[in-house]
């Protein structure tokens, strides 16, 4: 095994530090694994997102077959404005 040495900027070696620490693992894991998707051989971008999702370190949600139209969403949001405002007058000052 080799070790490799190099420079980071304190805000990037405080970013992974964090990162590492939310995630339970070492810095060395988190490096190590980042380079290995960097220099992974034959993965094209689609095959690198799948490979996240099935990970799960990456989600994917279907986008709508059909989008709604600005009527329809208006339409169906008739009606919250007053709603909305009140609550917003309720919470006033709490802050």
């Amino acid at each position: 095994m080799k070790q490799l040495i190099t420079r980071v900027d304190d805000e990037l070696h405080a970013r992974l530090k964090a990162r590492a620490e939310a995630e339970g693992r070492s810095m060395n894991d988190l490096v190590t694994e980042a380079l290995r998707g960097v220099v992974q051989k034959g993965e094209s971008r689609a095959e690198w997102k799948r490979r996240l999702i099935a990970e799960g370190k990456a989600a994917y949600v279907e986008p709508p077959a059909r989008v709604a139209s600005l009527d329809e969403i208006e339409e169906f949001s008739s009606g919250w404005g007053a709603t909305v405002g009140e609550y917003l007058d309720w919470t006033r000052g709490e802050w």
